[in-house]
């Protein structure tokens, strides 16, 4: 029955939905176009479509929020069922919400969704509409093919990429699963570890002065320059001595950035405000809150000199690490269908958020296995290779009718 519903699998349809979810904009805060698309395509498969509007106020309030960056007034997302002929329910889960086009130049449309050479074009193609719809034609395959499986719910989720409220709402109306699947671009290899990722911000302030007579004053420049030497040596501090063996393979584990950066008001004065913003890596198995107040002690140490301190506020989206054992069945049955379908299957951790991580909260074994092309995600000429997409499909086919 495997082969039955490999076989059943429509990679034509697959490039051309794929194609048509990429051309609808769902920049984070503006995701209800394509939660219908994907529910009509779910319906148009044969599959259990469902629109879900989440209560947004509710969500705002619940004391496990996940946080927002984006500006939103609703929460839309849609499922894809596959109801059950075998003991089971299995959660496959992506995200439709896509950064923006950037400020530089698209050799195409940035929502062309063009197909060429092989390859799917366009903002959200590899991170990550192209998987969502993979996983869509995967269940339908099943379906077509008759094959004896248990329940499969495609979760098609809204803002993951400012924080994972929409996999945060899916969990909130359904978490009655007993394994998850997140096709996120994990370059063919099964994830099981993620970091944690935090974001803060903070206001250092100087003494103003005339340039001429700086000396009666304080410069808040200066003061950051000190902070931000401090964040490179703690930096170093939280990635050395990687405990996890997966995420001790990756060149920086856990990184910490500062990605914004505004001060002062003019060349001859002494500047009096610094406003900083930045990301903060958090080690699997580490403490969201012990994480914060380590940062914290590195900026106090820092601008320990008798001038204002710094308090970081923490805002935006609170990614929390994840895990899943490697050796956990699930992941064992993902590793062979990722083997059977290329030829390979290591097992890897990433340095970036993932809604992994809402899955293993609740104690759901949940892992991550997708194509090639992480780079290229939040990239200028965004693509993805149709055959990994096909790859996906076939991978997601194997590791469900596997499931036990």
């Amino acid at each position: 029955m495997e082969e039955a519903a490999l076989a059943a699998l429509d990679l034509d349809a697959l490039a051309r939905d794929a194609a048509d979810l990429v051309r609808v904009p769902s920049v984070t805060g503006d995701e209800r176009a394509a939660a219908e698309l994907v529910a009509a395509r779910a319906e148009a498969a044969g599959l259990t479509a469902g629109l879900h509007r989440h209560d947004l106020a509710a969500l705002r309030a619940h004391p496990d929020h996940p946080g927002e960056e984006a500006a939103r007034t609703e929460l839309w997302g849609a499922t894809a069922t596959l109801p059950a002929s075998a003991p089971g329910r299995i959660a496959l889960n992506g995200h439709i919400d896509v950064v923006g086009p950037g400020h530089e130049p698209w050799a195409r449309d940035p929502f062309s969704g063009a197909v060429a050479d092989g390859h799917l074009f366009g903002r959200g193609s590899v991170d990550m509409k192209g998987a969502v719809v993979a996983a869509l034609h995967a269940l339908a395959a099943i379906r077509r093919s008759g094959a004896a499986a248990p329940e499969v719910v495609l979760q098609a989720v809204p803002a993951e990429e400012d924080g994972g409220l929409g996999t945060f709402a899916a969990l909130e109306r359904d978490h009655a699963f007993d394994a998850a699947l997140l096709p996120e671009p994990t370059g063919l290899a099964v994830v099981c570890a993620q970091a944690g990722a935090l974001t803060f911000r903070g206001v250092i302030r100087g003494r103003s002065a005339h340039a001429a007579e700086r000396l009666s004053g304080y410069s808040a420049i200066d003061r950051y320059v000190r902070v931000h030497l401090a964040f490179a040596e703690h930096e170093v501090a939280v990635n050395a001595n990687v405990a996890h063996p997966l995420m001790r393979e990756l060149a920086l584990p856990y990184p910490l950035l500062v990605g914004h950066l505004s001060g002062g008001d003019w060349s001859s004065q002494v500047p009096d405000r610094v406003e900083f913003e930045g990301r903060l890596g958090v080690p699997v198995g580490a403490d969201l809150a012990q994480a914060r107040a380590a940062l914290q002690a590195v900026v106090d140490r820092a601008l320990d000199d008798g001038e204002p301190p710094c308090d970081l506020v923490w805002e935006g989206g609170a990614f929390a690490p994840g895990e899943t054992p490697g050796d956990h069945p699930w992941a064992q049955t993902v590793r062979g269908a990722l083997h059977d379908e290329v030829g390979a299957a290591p097992l890897a951790g990433v340095p970036w958020g993932a809604d992994m991580r809402l899955f293993t909260a609740r104690g759901i074994p949940a892992v991550m296995v997708g194509t090639t092309g992480i780079e290229r995600a939040h990239a200028v000429d965004e693509y993805v290779s149709l055959d990994e997409l096909a790859s996906v499909a076939r991978t997601i086919v194997r590791a469900v009718l596997r499931f036990k």
